[in-house]
């Protein structure tokens, strides 16, 4: 009984000061904390040389004791199992503040391939013509090859595809750029699957129709050449 009635002397709402004094006090360590309205990030939590950078969704101010301690075994370990976490997320999504997405300055046209012809066409090919997302060149380094997750990447939010810039080189085939447009048009079909609480982006059923393109194996022969 007596940790139960030390949970309930937690207030409701919490402090930034009642907070910052507990994580210090579980991680054994100095905390900064920052109260956010981050909308992608709920938690995140960055070691210094010296202390704990944690930023916290403003959500938590009015989070139980339960789901309070376990944030703050998180912050300490900064690992392992979250489910009060993701439940209270999931049942206080509705605070989280929505933003209006920052417009796009759309360039389709590059060097070699215009990415709207490439879009349109694998778009018919693979995906029915149903998919409807925006597609622009963004604005990468084009200096250096980079891993394949920073060639492409898609934004639920705004149903846009960006493709890093570094792919305007006339050594990269057309077929690489056709590839790196159909991972990212996967991402905008299929989503973020879950399975026992845990989010998947490159889920089993994923992987299975990325290997479906057509020129998927000379893909993968070429990006390893490259990237060596």
């Amino acid at each position: 009984m007596a940790p139960q009635n030390r949970q309930l002397a937690l207030p409701l709402p919490c402090d930034e000061n009642y907070l910052r004094s507990l994580f210090e006090k579980r991680a054994g360590c100095p905390v900064a904390l920052t109260i956010t309205n981050n909308t992608s990030s709920m938690v995140s939590v960055r070691k210094t040389d010296k202390a704990l950078s944690v930023r916290l969704h403003r959500m938590f101010l009015i989070a139980g004791a339960d789901v309070v301690e376990e944030l703050a075994g998180f912050i300490k370990r900064r690992r392992g199992g979250t489910p009060l976490l993701r439940k209270f997320v999931k049942d206080n999504s509705s605070s989280i503040r929505k933003r209006s997405p920052r417009r796009t300055a759309i360039r389709t046209k590059g060097r070699q391939h215009d990415l709207r012809a490439i879009y349109d066409s694998i778009n018919a090919q693979y995906f029915g013509g149903r998919l409807a997302s925006v597609i622009t060149w963004g604005t990468g380094c084009r200096g250096h090859a980079v891993r394949r997750r920073t060639l492409g990447s898609y934004a639920r939010h705004t149903d846009t595809l960006r493709i890093n810039p570094v792919l305007y080189k006339k050594t990269v085939p057309r077929y690489f750029i056709e590839f790196i447009v159909y991972h990212e048009m996967l991402h905008a079909d299929i989503g973020i699957s879950e399975k026992n609480g845990r989010r998947s982006v490159h889920s089993k059923e994923f992987r299975r129709r990325e290997m479906l393109f057509l020129h998927y194996e000379r893909a993968m022969s070429w990006e390893r050449r490259w990237m060596s």
